[in-house]
């Protein structure tokens, strides 16, 4: 029993943190839950089934248990490690079994163990099976306790809450909840700070009363304002987890991120400030980049210099052009022409690993386009995805995981490129 005091002596003084009794065995892979992902399911998704999806300690310890790359993206059918311990119960007490003093964090526990028997994630009473589950985040983040009453309704349920957005920015707290994303992707998790201080503005191309290019597939009509505006969101939602303020410019009140692959037409996006987008296409432009340019003073005056310009669009040509993903920089910028340079790596390597000597026939070269030339920031990219028109070009515009890859690929050269 000495020994066993003195090893928690070291242990807390180590970590700084709460530290239950026997956790030397609780660390062990073995001794975390599995679980399989459902067809549909990513992390957010999947640590929110089981109620820990709020913190972003469990998060972080998701990708680490795993031993995979903090993407979003999971393989259907495919077995995961959760960050939630499978504790033999003595029978007796939450607090005696893990070694706790505080009796708060042991009736979450108890709490946390009821609802996920009610839910019907578990199928026992673990007074019954004498199988404890442990939430990682009671024992190890420093800010559960502060956190676990957030989003809770009188009943004591958890309440889904709504974010604030305030001009286009994007900010929450509590369970980060963004209703732009859409019912299902609307839980964005604070998986990292690495992008916190650096500001992006996000533009996906046309909307409004301009669909911009349009194609036909199997029957369907393609605009090229959806495409663009869905893989932007997803870009979008990737740079706010890593703790990036980001602003999406263009703006459907209603669509939020579709796993569709033919993505409905319409005509009620708005911009920043719900201002509704001109017929004119001069004054569309003009009206994007003068809302840019002020919100670029107003962080340059709060001192954050680190700011990028990203426009998403699709190319149109004709039928049998097949193309791939091309970028176009600010004439006479070296910081502007050295992001689509890195942008530009990055696509070409993940082309090369995905399909050998194919690589990829994308191309850089610097262009007088209104938001290139007209925006005061200026490290600025402008991105075509492709020809919509070329059935080949299409996959990667219908085929929702092709539209995250884009995104996933775009965040990974958005996040590593140094200025």
């Amino acid at each position: 029993m000495t020994l066993t005091r003195n090893l928690l002596f070291i242990l807390l003084c180590l970590a700084g943190r709460p530290v239950v009794m026997g956790a030397q065995n609780l660390l062990q892979p073995k001794n975390y839950m599995s679980v399989v992902a459902r067809a549909g399911d990513d992390v957010p998704l999947l640590l929110q089934r089981y109620g820990l999806s709020d913190f972003p300690c469990n998060i972080t310890e998701f990708f680490k248990i795993n031993k995979i790359r903090e993407d979003y993206r999971l393989k259907s059918g495919a077995t995961y490690k959760l960050p939630l311990w499978v504790v033999p119960y003595n029978g007796k007490s939450i607090r005696t079994t893990l070694g706790l003093d505080d009796w708060q964090t042991a009736k979450r526990i108890e709490t946390f163990n009821k609802r996920a028997w009610e839910d019907g994630l578990r199928n026992d009473n673990f007074l019954e099976s004498k199988k404890l589950w442990v939430p990682f985040h009671e024992i190890n983040c420093e800010d559960a306790s502060a956190e676990s009453n957030i989003g809770k309704s009188e009943s004591g349920k958890t309440a889904v809450s709504s974010e604030r957005i305030e001009g286009g920015e994007i900010s929450a707290k509590g369970s980060r909840s963004f209703s732009i994303f859409g019912p299902k992707y609307a839980k964005t998790p604070l998986v990292s700070s690495r992008l916190k201080g650096k500001v992006f503005y996000l533009i996906s191309g046309h909307g409004g009363p301009d669909s911009g290019a349009q194609g036909r597939r199997a029957g369907n009509l393609l605009c090229e304002d959806e495409y663009a505006y869905d893989v932007t969101l997803r870009l979008l939602r990737l740079l706010i987890s890593h703790g990036a303020t980001a602003y999406m410019i263009v703006r459907d009140p209603n669509d939020g991120i579709r796993d569709d692959n033919y993505l409905l037409c319409d005509k009620d996006e708005v911009v920043w400030g719900n201002k509704r987008i001109p017929i004119n296409q001069k004054e569309r432009l003009q009206q994007r980049t003068d809302l840019i340019n002020q919100l670029t003073e107003k962080h340059l005056k709060s001192g954050q210099r680190d700011q990028t310009v990203v426009e998403i669009h699709v190319d149109s040509r004709s039928k049998d052009a097949k193309t791939d993903v091309f970028f176009y920089y600010r004439p006479e910028s070296d910081d502007s022409k050295a992001l689509a340079q890195h942008i530009h790596r990055t696509f070409l390597e993940k082309y090369l690993r995905l399909r050998g000597q194919r690589g990829y026939m994308g191309t850089v070269s610097p262009r007088y386009l209104f938001t290139l030339q007209e925006t005061t920031c200026q490290r600025a990219v402008y991105i075509e995805m492709g020809n919509i028109k070329n059935d080949w070009d299409q996959q990667r515009l219908v085929l929702k995981n092709n539209r995250q890859a884009v995104a996933n690929w775009l965040f990974q050269a958005l996040s590593t490129h140094k200025p």
